[in-house]
């Protein structure tokens, strides 16, 4: 019986991970020639503050003041805490 259940739940999760992606490929939008130009100035800017982390480590400052740094120059351009190289839009 328990094998049973186990199988349903993963043909259940199986569908779900179909339908989701194919519901968010449906509702993906086209980029502009805008928007293009405006996510490389983005991955540009977080390559800079990434490099300015990295040289910060590198120096022997200590790893909090260094990620203080990554905070502050990574506002309003990555997602999470540690300056994610995934971008808003």
């Amino acid at each position: 019986m328990i094998f049973k259940q186990k199988r349903l739940l993963a043909g259940v999760l199986s569908a779900l991970s179909a339908m989701t992606f194919i519901a968010s490929s449906a509702f993906a939008q086209a980029h502009s020639a805008a928007d293009i130009k405006k996510d490389i100035e983005r991955h540009k800017a977080m390559a800079a503050a990434h490099t300015s982390a990295a040289q910060c480590l590198e120096s022997g400052k200590k790893y909090d003041a260094c990620m203080d740094e990554l905070q502050k120059s990574c506002k309003g351009l990555g997602i999470g805490k540690h300056c994610g190289m995934r971008h808003v839009h």
